[in-house]
């Protein structure tokens, strides 16, 4: 890669909000850093993670030789159980926001309530915002303003039971342990209730949390609600998880059948005591800070992304409601097109928490014919596989922990060789490619922060196999945009896409990007409203403007050719690949 590209890359990524990278020199000090494409593309931020995975190490962990973080964390629970449920509640009961931000069907802060209750002593609730936390997640800027929006609505939600909500920015992500035990010795708490999350750091954490709150006199209670069917409740008849969706889905399926109660609401936290707006007032009077300067929008993107996406669960519910009175009839023919608004749109609720998965499940099974989740109406039925596949990436993310470290959930594909060529890059990034319905999608991404799915599949596939570049730039351009990031659903995406992740499609399966735009947007309905400079152009020339005798139009108007032939990068990508898995390219 020469020195043009290196910079160019910086002036790309600083364009789009990043921090600058370490030089060189300093990244050389980091351990594990080489000089390799990937170190330069800055794929894996150093500061928070280790050297890239030896594939023996992920066999390790596919044959149970080494602990898998979701173990530990579990180990951690079984060995303090005893002291935990002897711990006898003192002045006050806590309750740790993180992806969960919502009071309605939230199981921690309900059984955190119940608790409380018990002994008429107060709850409070804290957030923690971690600058560093927001950097190592790549966690995008609009996302951030999204969550303090939402905490802005959740506070006044708790206010009205008298249940106070402290946040505090904590600089040093692994500060926050000992600084949320502060706070509880602080208060007078013996007793700290969250949900658990299922990504690597969260889960040593939260197993840390669990053994050090014994000695700090904190029995932490983290509990499962992000997923409907928590991760270990399904296996295969042989005992082992599952790595295909249709069988896990059916699973899925079985299992909720057969326990019914799992689609039970958790009801709301109770109001606290009367004095506990007298004895807390200082926490009452907590502001919701600003965004880190890592993760601050401009005014213009401020007003943008506000307008379009109104925080809070009080929001989430309304769209739920009417996604499933209004839309969901439509959802089985319509829900590949991304023109118009045929989705639920629900996922940047579903990320954040202000919408929990058990409660679209359970409305969607209320809103259908029947209580079967696999039966009655064909829009409801394909709505709740499509939710359900966040739980299954989620259950990927904890028996497969590697998937976490920068790592194909197929070892053997980390011998591929891909292209770094930022040039390509940054027409597949700003939406200037020449095929309009990747640069459609990548233009709704750059303005709307979200993206419809079958664009997400569509320009994924493009990048790591039409471009053959790293799919893990892609990966982390996703997250770095989308207000709705979730890192097991994004990995899982952009796995099946190119081909190296759980379930994917084959790698011989390479979307032809015409082909996707015709079929999914054969109006051009979706790319006239995106690529303004193709509005005029009618017909089919709308998919191909310089191969349908639309040239002139297109090149006036300032389009792009394509930046590559389909053709002839299928064939490259094909062998490619092969010669990366090690099979006969003759």
């Amino acid at each position: 890669m020469v020195p043009s590209q290196v910079a160019a890359n910086c002036a790309k990524r600083k364009a789009h909000g990043v921090e600058d990278s370490p030089s060189k020199k300093a990244k050389s000090d980091i351990p594990g850093y080489n000089d390799s494409p990937q170190e330069e593309y800055d794929i894996v931020d150093r500061q928070f993670y280790p050297p890239e995975m030896e594939n023996e190490r992920c066999k390790q962990y596919n044959t149970s030789a080494i602990e898998r973080p979701i173990e530990t964390f579990e180990e951690a629970q079984r060995e303090t159980q005893s002291e935990r449920d002897k711990t006898r509640v003192k002045d006050a009961v806590v309750h740790w926001f993180k992806c969960d931000l919502r009071i309605t069907d939230n199981k921690a802060l309900h059984l955190a309530s119940a608790k409380a209750k018990s002994r008429s002593v107060p709850l409070i609730c804290i957030h923690i915002v971690s600058p560093q936390d927001y950097k190592a997640h790549v966690t995008s800027a609009v996302r951030v303003d999204f969550v303090l929006r939402t905490l802005e609505v959740l506070k006044e939600d708790l206010a009205q039971l008298d249940i106070p909500l402290y946040v505090e920015t904590v600089a040093k992500r692994k500060a926050i342990p000992n600084r949320i035990f502060e706070l509880c010795e602080k208060w007078g708490a013996s007793h700290l209730y969250t949900n658990i999350e299922y990504e690597v750091d969260e889960l040593r954490r939260e197993a840390l949390m669990t053994r050090t709150g014994v000695s700090n006199g904190v029995a932490v209670h983290a509990v499962p609600d992000t997923c409907v069917v928590a991760p270990g409740e399904l296996s295969s008849g042989t005992g082992n998880q599952y790595s295909v969706y249709s069988p896990w889905f059916r699973a899925w399926l079985a299992y909720l059948h057969t326990h019914p109660h799992q689609l039970d609401l958790f009801d709301p936290p109770n109001k606290n005591p009367e004095d506990a707006r007298r004895n807390f007032k200082d926490l009452f009077e907590c502001e919701i800070p600003e965004a880190p300067e890592n993760k601050k929008l401009t005014d213009e993107e401020k007003k943008r992304f506000r307008s379009m996406w109104p925080p809070g669960e009080h929001e989430a519910r309304e769209r739920l409601g009417k996604f499933l009175s209004e839309k969901v009839h439509h959802y089985a023919d319509a829900r590949n097109i991304p023109a118009g608004n045929s989705t639920a749109i629900v996922s940047v609720h579903l990320s954040s928490g202000t919408l929990s998965a058990r409660t679209a499940i359970a409305a969607a099974r209320d809103a259908n014919s029947t209580k079967k989740l696999d039966g009655g109406e064909k829009g409801i039925v394909g709505w709740i596989s499509e939710v359900a596949w966040r739980d299954f990436y989620k259950h990927v993310l904890a028996h497969w922990p590697y998937v976490c470290m920068n790592k194909p959930f197929k070892p053997e594909y980390t011998n591929i060789q891909w292209e770094y060529n930022n040039e390509l890059f940054q027409k597949w990034c700003t939406g200037m490619t020449g095929y309009p319905f990747i640069d459609a999608a990548m233009r709704q991404l750059n303005h709307t922060g979200y993206m419809h799915n079958r664009a997400r599949m569509a320009v994924a596939s493009f990048l790591a196999k039409d471009l053959l570049i790293d799919w893990r730039m892609g990966e982390r351009y996703f997250m770095e945009h989308l207000i709705d990031g979730d890192f097991a659903s994004n990995n899982g995406g952009w796995g099946f896409s190119a081909s190296t992740g759980v379930d994917p499609q084959p790698y011989f399966r390479i979307f032809n990007p015409l082909l996707q735009s015709e079929r999914f947007d054969a109006d051009g309905e979706y790319i006239r409203k995106w690529v303004k400079e193709l509005e005029g152009i009618e017909g089919k020339a709308i998919h191909d403007p310089y191969g349908r005798k639309a040239t002139k139009a297109a090149e006036k108007a300032g389009y792009p050719k394509m930046c590559v032939d389909h053709k002839e990068s299928r064939e490259r990508c094909l062998k490619r690949y092969k010669e990366g898995l090690g099979r006969d390219t003759a």
